[in-house]
């Protein structure tokens, strides 16, 4: 990742949010099961929120909002996937397994443009939305074992 000015960084933020929300839409619109098709659009709203705040900032709004930070664990179990394709018919533990890989990427993504600027406003940001998708990556990852845990595994 180069980049040449701070607006290329948080347009490839937003770019990714964009990105983010356009995956999990599509997953709401192929999903049947309307508890997973509820949690699915949940995630929607959130990266929405991601973009709408990265979209803000370049704006010049750098008033970050009042966040609590916390210590968010580690599953890691997406640590052990191997990167997946989304499929039209995927089982919900393969969507689970499919959006943890994409959050974990989210986090380092945001951990590693917290490094390409000197901007404290910029790096609090990005460190706010790394711990935004550490949560979503948590959720994922006990939704997961939640899920295959009803299936015995």
């Amino acid at each position: 990742m180069n980049f040449n000015s701070f607006e290329e960084i948080l347009d490839f933020a937003i770019e990714r949010e964009k990105q983010a929300v356009n995956f999990y839409q599509k997953l709401v619109d192929a999903e049947t099961f309307p508890a997973s098709k509820q949690t699915l659009a949940e995630f929607v709203e959130e990266e929405k929120k991601h973009q709408t705040l990265l979209e803000e900032f370049k704006k010049g709004n750098r008033s970050i909002v009042e966040y609590d930070w916390k210590w968010i664990p580690d599953i890691k179990r997406s640590d052990y996937l191997v990167d997946m394709k989304y499929e039209p018919g995927m089982d919900f533990a393969e969507i689970l397994r499919l959006a943890m890989k994409r959050e974990e990427k989210a986090l380092r993504l945001y951990n590693a443009l917290a490094t390409k600027t000197d901007d404290a406003d910029c790096i609090k940001l990005f460190k706010l939305l790394a711990q935004e998708e550490a949560k979503h990556k948590q959720t994922f990852e006990t939704l997961y074992d939640d899920h295959m845990a009803k299936l015995g595994d």
